[in-house]
């Protein structure tokens, strides 16, 4: 078994690794605690009313969408992460009925 390394972020002196990425001029992604939910938004309209569209061999993925809304067909769906709280005024909005 290896040795294990200290990472560079202490090594320079930061508190954590977010902020020595930030310092360093890399993208830091924001991290959200608990359960998050994920939603599939139309690139073109904006729409939550985004399905997979099932094409070709069973089995093989295709990964293609389809907007109910603008009829936009492609495979670069926008995809936004809420916390449990924010999901829930996302359903209330849109008036979901949550059972």
């Amino acid at each position: 078994m290896g040795k294990l390394a200290t990472p560079d972020w202490i090594k320079e002196g930061y508190d954590s690794p977010e902020e020595y990425a930030k310092a360093n001029g890399k993208s830091v992604k924001k991290k959200i605690i608990g359960k998050t939910f994920k939603i599939k938004k139309c690139p073109k309209c904006g729409s939550n009313k985004v399905n997979v569209v099932l094409t070709g061999e069973e089995g093989k993925s295709v990964k293609e969408w389809e907007c109910k809304k603008c009829k936009w067909k492609g495979r670069n769906v926008e995809e936004e992460e809420l916390n449990e709280e924010e999901f829930m005024k996302y359903l209330d909005e849109n008036g979901e009925e949550v059972s």
